[in-house]
């Protein structure tokens, strides 16, 4: 039997903890839509834009309101969604039995349950991928499209979706058919990323634990729930998981991510209050005019 020196084997430690396990993302240079365009879009290249570039968005000025003492904490401003209440939003139900129900129901159902609930509840609703489209006007002119994304790409928007939720909330690990804009309007959340060989291989590792063949282009519920959504987190969040060389941002109101078509990501709501954000997808074609 071979024994190893306490020595060395501290040695080793020290060096391979030296090396951040999860790597920071290149902050662009500028908020400017040609240098998302040139050194993010076009490259097909993850990065931050400068903190607080949206932080003008109307979404976020009317929307939410910042805690009088607690930094990064936003709750719903008490009168503008509320005005909307009778419109049809896509809620995610989950509870510690982990079940998990999706359908669409009023507004107010979410802002009631808001209003009544805390980080500690066991049930949860999440308002998940809702569509700008299917909002009132008032609501979609608070968030106009990105000239970022107008500039991007065909200039088109093939989808854009509001997320809203009180923390803790989690986005399994998945990948996008299309370059994601994601901004985030209120509360914090902590996104991890991986390029798209090393998503892949996560992905077959845990459907091989699994017993399981999924496609990984064809995600539905079966990964918001059971099994598969423990073993994806462990993979991705646990001391235990392995961190494939990927890169890790946080976000605040009015900071935004970029993360280009095929990339996989997982995201966390973290903190107090509420969560929320907005992803604008677009074509993966050049717009030369």
């Amino acid at each position: 039997m071979l024994f190893q020196h306490p020595r060395a084997f501290s040695l080793r430690r020290l060096l391979s903890s030296a090396v951040p396990a999860w790597r920071p993302l290149t902050v662009l240079p500028d908020s400017s839509p040609s240098s998302f365009r040139d050194l993010a879009f076009v490259p097909s290249t993850p990065a931050l834009l400068p903190p607080r570039t949206f932080k003008a968005l109307p979404a976020i000025q009317k929307w939410f309101q910042p805690h009088p003492t607690k930094a990064d904490r936003y709750d719903v401003a008490p009168d503008c969604l509320q005005s909307y209440g009778s419109a049809t939003v896509l809620l995610e139900y989950s509870s510690s039995t982990t079940q998990f129900v999706r359908s669409h129901a009023p507004l107010s159902l979410f802002l009631e349950w808001l209003n009544h609930s805390n980080s500690e509840s066991k049930d949860r609703l999440y308002l998940g991928q809702t569509c700008l489209d299917d909002l009132p006007q008032a609501l979609r002119s608070d968030l106009p499209t990105p000239a970022h994304v107008v500039s991007s790409g065909r200039g088109d928007i093939y989808a854009a979706n509001l997320w809203m939720g009180r923390p803790p909330t989690y986005t399994p690990l998945h990948r996008d058919p299309n370059p994601n804009l994601f901004v985030q309007l209120a509360g914090s959340k902590t996104v991890r990323l991986m390029d798209p060989a090393a998503g892949q291989r996560i992905f077959a590792r845990v459907q091989a634990s699994l017993g399981e063949a999924a496609s990984a282009k064809f995600r539905g519920e079966e990964m918001m729930h059971g099994r598969e959504r423990q073993v994806l987190e462990e993979q991705v969040w646990g001391s235990g998981g392995e961190t494939e060389g990927g890169f890790e941002a946080q976000l605040q109101a009015g900071d935004a991510i970029f993360i280009p078509n095929g990339w996989w990501h997982s995201i966390k709501g973290i903190g107090e209050g509420v969560t929320a954000s907005v992803s604008f997808h677009t074509s993966t074609e050049l717009n030369i005019c």
